[in-house]
């Protein structure tokens, strides 16, 4: 049986999170720890994070960085990376444990929005799961990996943002990377604020933009820019 580390970048995300590490202890298995990064060195996610038994540890606020000094600090067999407002499926551990269990390196969760659903949402989740495949799962995906090969490849990125495309990469490039059919569920409520297409179009183009060599630090200055 492998031992699982979770480790959750946050930023201001005290609610979700909140939700989330509750979620862990409603699980049928339980990871070996829970390491929260926060970004914002917030006391209120620090006395949260005692309260239900999870590391934390204060960081820059920059999703590479966190996600690296967090990996740094797990003990865990096997590295399981959440964003702070996903919703879990009934028993996470032991699909991750079968897919590592037939020998994949790492994997990642099927995404799917959660409530309140709108009708885009039927069209968007075969075609993220389409660019999954044959290209780069995000990190509110649930991406997870064997220790050894985490370290072996270098890890994520210290970007604000694509920081796991290097990562898939070479995880696929030391084998297979399994995608996994149960769903982790995905707050809908950018796609929302935002319009569904309209986000979705300004995503694919920070993606192309990036594709063609904009830093990361620059997109990320134009995302803030354009959400704030």
């Amino acid at each position: 049986m492998f031992s699982f580390s979770v480790i959750i970048p946050c930023y201001h995300d005290e609610e979700k999170l909140a939700r989330l590490l509750g979620a862990f202890q409603k699980l049928p298995h339980h990871p070996a720890e829970i390491i929260v990064v926060d970004g914002a060195n917030s006391q209120t996610c620090r006395d949260m994070c005692a309260q239900h038994g999870a590391c934390w540890v204060a960081s820059e606020p920059c999703r590479g960085r966190q996600l690296l000094q967090g990996a740094a600090l797990a003990q865990g067999d096997v590295f399981w990376f959440l964003h702070a407002d996903l919703r879990l499926p009934p028993d996470p551990l032991t699909a991750m444990t079968q897919a590592l269990a037939q020998g994949a390196v790492g994997g990642y969760f099927r995404f799917q929005f959660d409530a309140p659903r709108a009708w885009p949402a039927l069209i968007l989740e075969p075609a993220i799961a389409l660019r999954s495949r044959f290209g780069v799962p995000y990190g509110d995906q649930g991406i997870f990996a064997k220790r050894n090969a985490y370290f072996a490849i270098g890890g994520h990125a210290p970007w604000p943002l694509f920081e796991e495309v290097s990562l898939v990469q070479g995880l696929r490039s030391l084998g297979h990377f399994q995608p996994l059919l149960e769903p982790l569920w995905v707050d809908p409520r950018r796609w929302q604020r935002d319009g569904w297409w309209r986000r979705t179009w300004h995503n694919r183009q920070l993606a192309i933009r990036f594709a063609c060599g904009v830093s990361p630090d620059k997109l990320a200055e134009q995302y803030r820019a354009r959400h704030s």
